[in-house]
């Protein structure tokens, strides 16, 4: 499975931004797919995840209400909508794929990975 994502750019804060991902090849393997964002100088952390079985979400806590997660299974594509966007939310943003039959919070239960795409919010 390859993945590719797309969107980032510049925005100012408070500013909105849709960032894609493309999943390509054997993607019928795929059960979840996911965002991360991994700030300058720190980890990779969870955003949000969608089932492609059943379009359920999970969100990390802190970015509910802000952050919404949408797929595409007829394009393979999934989504990641972005609102009221603060400077800490700067950083480069991957998507990620998992196969089995749960969505996942952590970096080691995703199999595939894009090639990140970056987001800088100014303030």
């Amino acid at each position: 499975v390859q993945l590719q994502a797309s969107g980032g750019g510049l925005v100012q804060a408070g500013g909105s931004l849709t960032l894609s991902c493309v999943a390509s090849g054997r993607t019928v393997s795929v059960y979840g797919m996911a965002w991360f964002r991994q700030a300058p100088g720190k980890g990779r952390e969870f955003i949000a995840a969608i089932s492609r079985n059943s379009g359920s979400t999970i969100y990390v806590d802190s970015e509910k209400g802000r952050f919404t997660i949408s797929g595409d299974n007829a394009k393979n594509t999934v989504n990641l909508q972005m609102n009221s966007l603060r400077p800490e939310d700067t950083g480069v943003y991957y998507c990620a794929a998992s196969s089995g039959s749960r969505l996942w919070r952590s970096t080691s239960r995703y199999d595939y990975w894009g090639q990140g795409t970056l987001v800088t919010v100014s303030s």
